[in-house]
């Protein structure tokens, strides 16, 4: 019997990768097929997405899958939210794809409806990067005159991989929950907020919940990838994604460039949640994803990079537990702020938090100052959703890549006392991979992910 491939395209901010998937003894069997770098490219003064590089890499992992002689019969694609691609009448895109990054939106944080009526209806903490943002940036420069499609990221591919951007219908739930202008009470856009701020409503198509298909794989791509898929919306925001195979309530951080720290359950708009910075995103079967952005690995992976990549990241772990001895009494300092958004020096933007005592100046003392602060803004976040919640958490699951950082693993459980539940690392993967078998109506691994094997 031929085994039905499946092929998660998981896009995250800082890399992708194509994980394959099958069913073999009522068990989830994971393969990586193709994995690749990913990050924002300055163009002019402005920090904005290469699409067409992040487009040629979904076509060259497909290949590979195809010359692997694992095929997929359905393909979904997941990235982190927020971001967008424009497209005019005719599903022409209108570039460039700008970075959450980019400080374009700071001219535009003070909007004509006040911030608390913001977040009554929609749930959203106020980031500089978040869609409602970017897009008043995109109406005060002119670039929504001749819009007359919003895709989401998973979306804009999703359907480039089908073969055209003038089909789109619908918005994928989850996606769009990022954008702070769902209603997150009713889960529809919030159109009264939408006309307020002077958004065109033709630009936000009926939400759908996934899993959807939006066609087969284009014919040209059929023939030159050697494959023959049908391509699905799955929980199109990573994280929603990944999230999807913890249960309600349970609390987690989902760890990679950026730490998501929450539990899923029903919306919580309360000023006390609005004042903590929790955020009310979507999740799959009617729930919400109560949690914090936490600014994450980025500030280490920034640091890796202008120390010239001469240390992996396990080199770096190692040398902050080195540190750590030393350094006991330095004090964690706000990795919320914004100066760590996108510095143009990381490790000076490390070093000015500490310019009253001693300076962090090794590789091991600035990884461990990091490491240091995450820990202790898990900390906070926790004691803060505790509080919201009226719950008491007894353990912590940390999924993602992060996960496999064993020292931050270690000071979150030092520092919060919970227990440490630490993977799996292709935690949005595998959630992407049981959205496709749901919609293919292949039975899911059984006992839920905790007791299926993982094999990689």
């Amino acid at each position: 019997m031929n085994e039905i491939y499946y092929l998660a395209i998981d896009l995250g901010a800082s890399g992708g990768r194509h994980i394959l998937g099958h069913v073999e003894d009522d068990r989830l069997v994971l393969e990586e097929a193709h994995r690749f770098a990913n990050a924002p490219v300055r163009q002019g003064t402005s920090l904005v997405w290469d699409t067409e590089k992040l487009f040629a890499e979904i076509k060259a992992g497909i290949r590979k899958c195809c010359a692997l002689g694992k095929g997929p019969r359905y393909i979904g694609v997941d990235t982190w939210g927020v971001d967008y691609v424009l497209a005019d009448r005719e599903g022409k895109p209108l570039e460039p794809a700008y970075s959450y990054r980019d400080p374009r939106t700071a001219p535009y944080l003070d909007t004509p409806v006040p911030y608390e009526e913001l977040y009554r209806v929609t749930g959203i903490a106020r980031q500089p990067f978040n869609t409602v943002y970017q897009l008043l940036a995109d109406k005060g420069t002119g670039r929504l005159k001749d819009a007359a499609a919003l895709f989401f990221l998973p979306e804009y591919f999703s359907f480039r991989l089908a073969g055209t951007l003038a089909g789109k219908r619908h918005s994928e739930y989850t996606a769009a929950s990022t954008s702070g202008l769902l209603d997150a009470e009713k889960r529809t856009w919030a159109f009264p907020l939408i006309e307020a701020l002077g958004l065109p409503p033709r630009l936000f198509d009926p939400l759908r919940e996934p899993p959807y298909t939006v066609g087969t794989l284009d014919r040209d791509l059929a023939e030159e990838t050697g494959c023959d898929a049908e391509i699905l919306m799955v929980a199109s925001h990573d994280t929603a994604s990944a999230v999807s195979i913890v249960k309600e309530d349970e609390l987690y951080i989902s760890s990679g460039t950026w730490s998501l720290l929450g539990v899923q359950g029903s919306p919580l708009l309360s000023e006390a949640a609005r004042n903590s910075g929790y955020t009310n995103e979507g999740a799959l079967d009617g729930r919400v994803r109560l949690l914090k952005n936490i600014m994450g690995l980025w500030m280490l992976q920034q640091v890796r990079r202008e120390l010239g990549g001469r240390y992996s990241f396990a080199e770096l772990e190692v040398l902050a537990r080195q540190a750590e001895a030393g350094m006991r009494d330095y004090p964690a300092f706000k990795v919320n702020l914004p100066c760590f958004l996108n510095p143009p020096s990381m490790i000076e933007a490390v070093q000015d938090q500490y310019r009253a005592g001693r300076i962090p100046e090794s590789p091991g003392e600035l990884a461990y100052c990091i490491y240091h602060s995450l820990a202790s803004s898990y900390r906070k976040a926790i004691e803060d959703l505790e509080g919201i919640t009226g719950k008491t958490y007894g353990a912590v699951h940390i999924i993602g890549g992060g996960s496999r950082d064993t020292f931050l693993n270690d000071l979150t459980g030092r520092y919060t006392g919970k227990e440490i539940i630490a993977g799996p690392a292709e935690a949005a993967a595998i959630g992407n991979l049981l959205l496709l078998m749901k919609y293919a109506g292949a039975a899911r691994p059984s006992g839920g992910f905790a007791e299926s094997l993982i094999k990689l």
